[in-house]
Formats: structure tokens, sequence, C-alpha cells
């Protein structure tokens, strides 16, 4: 039993991977549609999907960390350093493994496991809103996560999909009481981006908001207090501790990842960069409509945002998806990565999942494959065009 207060889900029958196989085969099929697009239009623009995939941008910079390890960095013209101290190691690491037990090159298991990460995430978006509205509804989010515009980063040698699974089942274990699980998970998501501060926050917070309520009232039962005590000293520990590692190795001691991500030009600024950003998008007509496309895109977020609080998601849900809004939104860099950073908040989705599930399945259908289409034409776009830095 769980001591949180979460809405109460239609009864739940049959294996776990049976009430999820629906949405993890409707997700390999998006994630699928995506690919076979992108194969077509860099065939049609003499570009390697394969490349645009597994060989760029962000892509690099983990494939190297795998093979030779920390310690490469480049020195720009303007005096920027870059460093791949920048990439946290979890990813690396597995990809190191699995280059190790199989013949594929560091690139290729860089795939393997944003693929296999991609389910698990599915997987976990299902299991977190199954558990709160209903199977029906869960099948609508993971549908919804796979279709998002720059869905095709699921598929990606990048971090997103592995720190999605982490985050996406250590809410789950929140939810349903199992505390030692949800924080060693959120000490590995930690391992994984320096979001992973959110997934710790939302661990946190809730063990916090149960004993409050305990000592409100002593009769109710839940999960033993050192459980959720332990949870909470698990959580933290993978990302301080390479934190604090890059400290030490740099020399820079407690506060040396923050040089390292300075010299990046990225940091927490509160949203002013953004804004500003935003902002220069006024001086001319045509860039305006970018502009207000942002400040649309904006508003869209914290719109869904008051919607989850008015449909009283659990509080881990809140605080999750609140702290990885807030760090996406105020990044000092790299505007054009925040759709991206977005990718993790899922808890988002749940509003419009929740709207789906109340359609007739014909037209939820119709309505996601609609979408689904345009978002493998986007995504296709998108990476044989800027992709993400």
């Amino acid at each position: 039993m769980t001591d949180l207060e979460t809405p109460v889900a239609p009864p739940r029958s049959g294996p776990a991977w049976r009430r999820a196989a629906p949405a993890l085969l409707g997700y390999a099929a998006v994630r699928a549609l995506g690919l076979v697009t992108l194969a077509v239009w860099s065939a049609a623009r003499d570009k390697s999907a394969h490349q645009l995939l597994s060989a760029r941008w962000d892509s690099l910079w983990y494939t190297r960390v795998a093979e030779l390890g920390y310690g490469y960095e480049v020195r720009l013209p303007n005096g920027d350093v870059h460093s791949n101290l920048a990439f946290f190691p979890l990813l690396p690491w597995l990809e190191r493994a699995f280059a190790a037990v199989t013949p594929l090159s560091y690139a290729d298991a860089g795939l393997l496991v944003s693929a296999l990460a991609s389910l698990a995430a599915a997987w976990g978006i299902f299991a977190v809103t199954d558990h709160v509205y209903g199977a029906r509804a869960g099948i609508c989010a993971v549908l919804l996560w796979a279709v998002l515009p720059v869905g095709v980063v699921q598929s990606m040698a990048y971090s997103e999909s592995l720190f999605t699974a982490l985050a996406a089942w250590s809410l789950y274990a929140v939810l349903t009481g199992r505390w030692l699980t949800a924080g060693l998970l959120a000490s590995l998501a930690g391992l994984t981006r320096p979001v992973g501060a959110a997934v710790v926050a939302a661990v946190w917070v809730a063990a916090i908001a149960s004993f409050v309520r305990e000592r409100s009232a002593p009769a109710r039962t839940g999960a033993p207090r050192w459980r959720r005590a332990l949870a909470m000293l698990i959580a933290p520990l993978g990302a301080a501790g390479y934190v604090l590692w890059v400290g030490r190795h740099t020399g820079k001691g407690p506060l040396g990842y923050l040089d390292v991500q300075a010299g990046w030009r990225n940091g927490f600024d509160g949203g002013y960069a953004f804004a500003r950003f935003v902002a220069d998008k006024f001086t001319s007509f045509p860039s305006a409509l970018a502009g207000l496309a942002l400040i649309i895109g904006v508003g869209l977020l914290v719109w869904l945002y008051v919607i989850c609080v008015r449909q009283r998601q659990p509080l881990p849900l809140l605080v999750y998806a609140g702290v990885v809004t807030l760090l996406a939104l105020c990044a000092s860099s790299y505007f054009g990565s925040k759709p991206r950073l977005l990718l993790p908040a899922f808890p988002l989705l749940l509003p419009p999942a929740l709207a789906l599930a109340r359609l007739r399945t014909s037209r939820s259908a119709w309505v996601l494959g609609g979408v689904a289409v345009a978002s493998a034409v986007y995504g296709a776009f998108w990476l044989n065009g800027s992709g993400p830095p």
C-alpha cells in the first residue's frame, strides 16, 4: 500500500506486460514510421540516416567518452572550452558495456541502448498513467509521447530516452510505495543528465509529504519510515557523486561542474537569456512569427501544467514535471534544444491523454495517426536540417 494519495484508476487485471502490450506495440509502430520516413528522406538528400542518429551532435561526445574516457575538450576561437565532462556518465558506461559483449561499435551500442531505453520509458509512462487514470489513458499518454514533434530524439544515441525511463519508473515506484527502488532509480537518473535533480526533488517532496501526513494522522500506516528516509539519502547520490568527481578532477572544488557548463555558455539564469532571445525575434517581421510561436509554446506549457494541478495529479508528478520544465526554460543557452530538453516532462501529456481516452477509439486513432505522420515528416526534415545541437 502506498501512503500517497492518488486518483483512483479502474481495477487492474492480468500481467503487467499484457496490460502494457497495446501501448508498447503502438509506440514501436510510431517509432518505426519515423525511422522509415527518416531513411527515405535522408536517401533523397544523399545523407545517411544511420549517421544522423548515431554520429552527430551529442552522440559523438557520448561515443568519445565511452571509447576514450573523460578529459577530451575543444577550444573554440572565441575562447570557449567545450569539455566532455559536461556529459553525465551512465549512457557512455552502457555503450561501453554493450560494445564489450557484442560486435557493435560504440555508436551502434548507443543506438541499441536508446532503443531499449525508449521502450522502457514507454512502459514506465504507461505504468504511471495506468496507476493514476487507467489503461486507456496510459495508452494515449505513451502514443502522445511517441508523436511529439521532436520524438525522433527518442531513437537517437542521446540520453533522453534513458533518463525518461529511469524517471518514469522511479515515479511509479514512489506512487506504489516502493521507496528503495525509487531512490535507486533516482540516483541512476542523476547519473544520466543534470535534470536528474527533478527526480530527486520528486522523491524528496513525496517522502516529506508522507512524513507530514503521518504526523497529522498517526493511525495511518504506509511504508516504514526508515525506507523513506533511506530513499531520500540514496536519491541524490548519483548526481552528487559525479558533480563532486568533476570538481576533484578539474581541481576546482564542489562547484567545478558549473565551470564546465560555463565553458559551453550554459547555466541557470531564471529565464533571462531565453526572454531576451524571444524578444530579439521581434526586431523584424519574418522572425517575429517565430517569436510569437515561442510565446505561444511557453504559454501552452504553463497552461498544461495548470491543468495538471487542477486535475490533482499526484504530488511527485507535479514536482517532477515542474522542475523539468523550469530547468529547460531557464537554461541560459542552446535555445533550439528546449523542445528536446522537455521530452522527459511526460506528466504534461496526461491532460490531453485523458481527453483522447474519452473519445471513441476510431476517432482517437485517426487523431494520433495523423499527428504521427506529421511528426515523422518533421523529424526527418529536422534531422536533415539544423537538428538538435
